[in-house]
């Protein structure tokens, strides 16, 4: 098999996410969609304060058995797995960053929308996080202020629909109360 650190010669099947797991830490976004690996810059300061205080801010909402995380892998198959900025996890446990979750394990994927990732946090991860079944997406635009989307899966139709759209606060009723004042987010 081809080395993961040899990118010029990938192997005939794709790159796999045990691929991944293989190469060491770069600072770059590395994710998979159908054997393709992605590889975006880290994050800029901004998105990343976004992120970390939306995290933050969701943590402390959480009803008890559920958690926050950034960064950790979900593992849709052997050659597809994203990395959510935010994800709220069903169970109350400490997610280990080096442990994958699945998608069943994903209450709700929340994407910080950056110039290099526009048509993945718009179109293309919300219609494989759907395709999963991970019940509830949140995009959050940065550009000209900051807007949070918040989605809830239609079961029917495997596909989001808006549930809401927030410039002052973030107000839904499910999958809890959620009440965040968006200056409470902005860096």
């Amino acid at each position: 098999m081809t080395s993961p650190t040899d990118w010029a010669d990938p192997p005939p099947a794709g790159w796999t996410a045990e691929d991944l797991r293989r190469l060491a830490p770069s600072g770059h976004r590395r994710e998979l969609i159908d054997g393709v690996v992605l590889v975006e810059p880290a994050p800029g300061p901004f998105h990343e304060a976004v992120g970390a205080l939306l995290g933050t801010r969701m943590g402390v909402l959480c009803p008890p058995g559920h958690s926050v995380t950034q960064g950790v892998t979900v593992r849709f198959g052997d050659q597809r797995c994203f990395i959510p900025d935010v994800a709220v996890v069903i169970g109350d446990r400490c997610v280990d960053p080096s442990r994958w979750l699945v998608p069943r394990e994903i209450l709700i994927a929340i994407e910080v929308v950056a110039p290099t990732s526009l048509l993945m946090d718009r179109i293309t991860k919300p219609a494989l996080y759907a395709a999963a079944g991970i019940p509830y997406y949140w995009r959050v635009e940065t550009d000209g202020g900051i807007e949070v989307s918040t989605y809830r899966l239609d079961l029917v139709e495997e596909v989001y629909r808006l549930t809401g759209e927030f410039r002052n606060t973030i107000d839904v009723p499910v999958p809890w109360p959620i009440k965040i004042p968006i200056d409470e987010i902005t860096p």
